[in-house]
């Protein structure tokens, strides 16, 4: 049973928090993506990484400045909203709904390419069907559950990620070979050089890059449902820098040194294809379990995030009232049972062109991705010029290196958009993009902008604007 007067629940603690932010930003970016950027840019990938991290935490850190001093279920969405403008909020909001439906599409585009290392014959969609049955029950359960099985999902691939880099070390140090590889950490530099692809490649691949992180910027959603927002939520941001180069860079960093940059190939996860190659077959059966698990996860925690920001959305009458409904243990149904009918578009297009969904579909998610992260920071920009001296003295959790840092980062964020231009396979995110924004925008103008303006208008018996705006919503 659903009913619209129900509300979130703050069942999320903070190993919650962070471990959903785990969850979607540890991956099909690390487990499958990184070896698109690893080809592109080949070792030098491993400075991109940095940067880019470096980037998203000035994100995450402008994202946690507003969710500590106004969590809210909208998160993002309801801050653009209120400082840059209705149109923007719109946007925002929208764009990270579909940016996590199409991360879920590559995420189970990745799942799919996993379980063909037990059963390659067998038809990639039948493992997506199957697995979107078990994720729609999963996100149905209450908070609390879901952030627990979240948590344990989570940990099962960082268990996974360190017991791999310690395994690594252990072969580089012992100088175990097999299979004919050259292994030793001169493979970072010995094949082509640091910067193999030269500049180009090094700055192509930030393309690749940034779609890995995409899904930390879920910290600020989960601010509607956390115990204590004002502790748990500046927790997880803080730790993202650490995890970043602890689960990005340095387990990259021996993967490329276990074999050559060269041999990391798409057909598989990179985790698994090196173990395969220096002939552990045991240990690469086991690296398939983790990175199964890591796709869920990934996909689990998605649903959660686009579900949250759809029913912000709702409650600023941004979407249809409908997504509004809630179950009795405070879960919106409505937008879970929308993220599922989303991913069987993922199934279908499995079925049409298994081989070239995941570039399309990553390159697109990146536009998604940069373009939130760009309003995240804009909106943070906003907030902070609006307050006074003393305002900003008064913020629980103030973003670092103001204003300068912002500034570089917005830099940043539209350096990596003009950069899928310069590709044919990524040139056409900026079309999909371009388009969904024209049409958001065409939508705003046609059911917002004038519901807007009637919810302003002074009410014929001679209620004032204000008493309008403020009374609930249907």
């Amino acid at each position: 049973m659903t009913t619209d007067t129900a509300t979130l629940r703050r069942g999320l603690r903070s190993r919650h928090i962070r471990f959903i932010a785990l969850g979607s930003a540890i991956g099909t970016g690390l487990f499958y993506g990184s070896s698109e950027a690893i080809q592109a840019g080949g070792p030098a990938v491993l400075l991109a990484y940095l940067i880019g991290g470096a980037a998203v935490f000035l994100v995450l850190r402008s994202l946690g400045e507003m969710a500590v001093h106004h969590p809210c279920a909208g998160s993002f969405g309801e801050y653009a909203t209120k400082h840059l403008g209705s149109l923007a909020g719109f946007t925002t909001g929208w764009t990270y709904a579909f940016e996590m439906v199409i991360v879920c599409i590559a995420d189970i585009t990745a799942l799919g390419v996993y379980m063909g290392f037990w059963f390659p014959d067998v038809p990639r969609w039948i493992w997506l069907l199957a697995a979107i049955v078990v994720i729609g029950a999963i996100n149905l359960l209450h908070v609390k559950v879901f952030g627990e099985l979240e948590f344990w999902l989570s940990l099962v691939k960082i268990v996974a990620i360190i017991a791999m880099i310690i395994a690594g070390i252990a072969i580089l140090v012992l100088g175990i070979k097999g299979g004919g590889a050259h292994v030793g950490i001169s493979n970072l530099w010995n094949n082509g050089g640091f910067f193999a692809h030269g500049a180009h490649g090094f700055i192509i691949s930030f393309a690749v890059v940034m779609f890995a992180f995409g899904g930390t910027e879920i910290i600020g959603v989960t601010a509607g449902e956390a115990e204590n927002p004002e502790k748990t939520i500046p927790g997880a941001v803080n730790s993202i820098p650490l995890r970043i180069v602890l689960f990005y860079v340095l387990t990259l960093a021996v993967i490329m040194s276990l074999d050559p940059w060269q041999h990391v190939g798409s057909d598989g996860s990179p985790f698994v294809q090196i173990f395969v190659g220096l002939g552990i077959k045991s240990a690469a059966a086991v690296l398939n379990v983790v990175v199964v698990v890591a796709a869920l996860s990934a996909i689990n925690s998605d649903i959660f995030a686009a579900g949250r920001i759809m029913y912000g959305m709702a409650e600023r009458r941004q979407a249809p009232s409908m997504m509004r409904r809630l179950s009795r243990s405070g879960v919106p149904t409505m937008t879970v049972a929308i993220m599922i009918g989303a991913l069987l578009l993922g199934v279908l297009l499995n079925y049409l062109i298994p081989d070239q969904i995941f570039l399309i579909i990553s390159s697109i998610a990146t536009f998604a991705t940069v373009w939130v992260w760009l309003m995240i920071l804009l909106t943070q920009v906003k907030a902070r010029r609006s307050m006074s001296a003393e305002e900003s003295a008064a913020l629980a959790y103030p973003a670092p290196f103001w204003p300068y840092g912002q500034i570089i980062a917005v830099v940043f964020m539209v350096g990596v958009m003009v950069l899928l231009a310069f590709s044919a396979s990524t040139r056409i995110a900026l079309i999909v993009g371009a388009v969904w924004l024209a049409l958001l925008s065409v939508v705003h103008l046609i059911w917002i902008r004038p519901q807007n303006a009637a919810t302003l208008a002074p009410d014929p018996v001679g209620t004032t604007p204000a008493e309008t705006a403020s009374a609930p919503a249907e």
